[in-house]
């Protein structure tokens, strides 16, 4: 009996999806329970605020507490991190379910809070991995779109390196950065940039 084989394929595809789906679901979930750790470190830390190293102290002390129960997630870096969330994203809806606790993690070495606005929408819209996340910061992708006239030529360029694994390394940063400087009449000098370090970096 012939059977049609995109029935398995398309089997495998809502498995796949449906895996992938509960994972994503089950990290949200992560991130939702470290924000609200956060909260209420931050709202412990409000009270005990005249004395300087309350902060300090209670991060250590309830890592202390929770690390022998519930593992190396409680760690004083994950409570610290765990405060540093609610006081970036104070509102918990702001929150996206698209994004891992280890993106959220990168996303919180950021000091500014457009330059991590336009990374979530760029990860959301681009479905990146945490590393491609990082490749992008470390490329200074949101201070070259600032400087650029041409956002689309830049974008292109960052998407066929990431397509290609390349990670741009700080030389090639620069001289894109310091085009700029010396730029021209029209686009000559930022395009230029651009199109060198397709050539030279994204082989």
């Amino acid at each position: 009996m012939l059977i049609n084989q995109s029935v398995i394929s398309d089997i495998k595809s809502i498995i796949t999806q449906s895996k992938d789906n509960a994972i994503r679901a089950v990290d949200h979930q992560r991130t939702l329970m470290y924000w609200h750790i956060g909260k209420r470190i931050f709202e412990a830390e409000q009270e005990g605020k005249e004395r300087a190293d309350y902060g300090t102290y209670l991060i250590k002390y309830l890592s202390e507490q929770l690390q022998p129960e519930f593992g190396s997630g409680f760690s004083s870096r994950q409570m610290y991190l765990s405060r540093q969330l609610y006081c970036t994203f104070p509102i918990v809806n702001t929150l996206y379910s698209q994004l891992s606790w280890s993106q959220y993690k990168v996303l919180l070495r950021i000091d500014n809070q457009d330059k991590i606005e336009f990374y979530i929408a760029e990860t959301i819209k681009n479905n990146w991995t945490v590393r491609q996340l990082e490749r992008q910061i470390y490329s200074h992708l949101y201070e070259r779109l600032l400087m650029s006239s041409d956002k689309e030529s830049v974008l292109g360029v960052s998407a066929t390196c990431l397509r290609k694994g390349t990670v741009w390394n700080q030389s090639a940063v620069n001289f894109l950065l310091l085009s700029h400087r010396y730029k021209v009449e029209g686009e000559y000098s930022i395009n230029l940039a651009i199109a060198l370090l397709l050539i030279l970096f994204c082989k």
